[in-house]
């Protein structure tokens, strides 16, 4: 089973440069998280039939928003973090309430969970690292609770470079936003609680980037960053049989990352 996340960065524009089309036609993934849809249910022009689509799009239009498509039908769906969880963290700020931003979709199928996550954003002066610090725990406690019923899937863009193997200039970004200590802390909670960065189980080189700034060139000089994860329960490591990430698929400032999952029922 081929399981992509995608930060797409406005799926409109990635179906109108082709470039979205290009991809499901080459990887042709059976389940697609993506990420800043920026765009709401049937907004984009592209005919899916070998999909369902499950969406979570922003009360804001053309803001945010996360979706799942995926070739095999769910038991279950989940719209955001689920309200009990959400209202012992105070999810909101001078910015917006992060629960109304659509950045939450999770499918539930018969032998595990695949949650698709696009996390806040710290800000150039880190002035949501107080939401970041809601928000991290309050997502993983989701994460937590799905674990205790069946093995977990969860990917998105974290908005978080985890080590200094995990962007290029570690040394100049150290205490900025998206390389502080209490968003990094965030992944360290992740990993303790159980769940392995499928990308860096098999693959602990640097240089390896899922997004570059749109200055200076830096995605022609790979001066970029790692911020797109696939995190997997422990009891699914056996079955990983690879993680990767996609810098030759173009259309947005991420690329997509990937696992291959040995799943017997598909």
């Amino acid at each position: 089973m081929k399981i992509f996340s995608w930060n797409v960065n406005g799926l409109r524009a990635v179906v109108k440069k082709g470039e979205f089309q290009s991809f499901l036609k080459k990887y042709d993934p059976d389940i697609l998280c993506l990420q800043e849809t920026k765009a709401q249910e049937g907004q984009a022009e592209i005919d899916l039939p070998q999909y369902e689509e499950f969406w979570n799009s922003a009360e804001k239009k053309g803001y945010s928003g996360t979706a799942i498509f995926t070739k095999h039908t769910p038991v279950s769906s989940i719209l955001g973090i689920p309200e009990k969880i959400a209202k012992k963290y105070d999810l909101s700020d001078g910015y917006g309430d992060t629960t109304t931003e659509g950045r939450v979709v999770t499918l539930e199928f018969d032998e595990f969970f695949v949650s698709c996550v696009y996390t806040p954003n710290a800000k150039d002066d880190l002035s949501r690292i107080p939401m970041r610090q809601n928000w991290d725990p309050a997502y993983l406690e989701f994460m937590r609770q799905l674990k205790k019923q069946k093995p977990v899937v969860f990917c998105g863009d974290l908005n978080v470079a985890h080590t200094p193997l995990d962007l290029a200039r570690p040394k100049e970004n150290e205490g900025k936003k998206g390389f502080t200590a209490e968003e990094r802390s965030g992944i360290d909670s992740m990993l303790a609680s159980g769940f392995v960065d499928s990308f860096r189980h098999f693959n602990q080189e640097g240089d390896n980037y899922t997004w570059w700034s749109a200055w200076g060139g830096a995605r022609e000089r790979n001066v970029g960053w790692r911020i797109d994860y696939l995190m997997v329960s422990e009891d699914l490591v056996p079955l990983l049989k690879s993680a990767r990430i996609h810098p030759e698929v173009m259309g947005s400032d991420h690329c997509p990352v990937s696992i291959d999952l040995s799943m017997s029922t598909y």
